[in-house]
């Protein structure tokens, strides 16, 4: 199975305040999702057409984790925003301080071509594209997914992709994203 790169991904670089490697190229990272996809190293996500592919322990370290522990002094900054034309703006939290986690692990999510055809997203006519990069802060199993990504899914919003979540999913959601945040890029908050 081949698997491509999808434009959505593209926006994972260093200054964007998503997981983003330092040193891979997306064509070198949609590459290794293909041998790892080939070699059974994934997991479902939440739908068909949708998996999850680990990414080699060995290439971990390539990647940087946008993540912070919430605590006591961490200030948070919220902005309207929109991932991309035609979708609806969103309030986007993130902190203005803190250490970025070390990755444990990193996932990267791969959609099929039908899925992504639902609402003409495909970037190419290959049977799998890489849709997003996710760290995996040390001591974390699986990343949820983040409450505006699910409620654009399930209620097949634009930019959404029709998925149905459990009140546990949704309950683990909330949770972890009470006690974590993405660090905002210093160059977005500087005055």
């Amino acid at each position: 199975m081949m698997v491509a790169v999808n434009e959505f991904v593209r926006r994972q670089v260093k200054g964007s305040g998503k997981t983003y490697s330092s040193n891979l190229s997306f064509k070198e990272i949609a590459f290794h999702a293909e041998e790892r996809l080939n070699d059974n190293h994934f997991r479902q996500g939440y739908r068909d057409g949708v998996v999850l592919v680990e990414v080699s322990p060995k290439l971990v370290h390539h990647f940087i984790c946008p993540l912070v522990k919430i605590d006591k002094n961490t200030k948070l900054i919220t902005k309207r925003v929109k991932r991309k034309e035609g979708e609806n703006p969103y309030l986007r939290i993130r902190a203005l301080n803190g250490t970025p986690l070390p990755a444990g692990k990193v996932e990267l999510v791969l959609y099929r071509h039908d899925v992504l055809k639902e609402n003409n997203e495909q970037s190419t006519t290959e049977e799998w594209e890489l849709i997003s990069i996710n760290a995996i802060p040390e001591g974390i199993d699986e990343l949820p997914m983040g409450p505006i990504t699910m409620m654009r899914n399930q209620m097949e919003l634009p930019g959404g992709t029709k998925g149905q979540y459990t009140s546990e999913d949704w309950a683990e959601s909330v949770q972890f994203w009470q006690n974590y945040a993405v660090l905002e890029p210093e160059s977005s908050h500087k005055s």
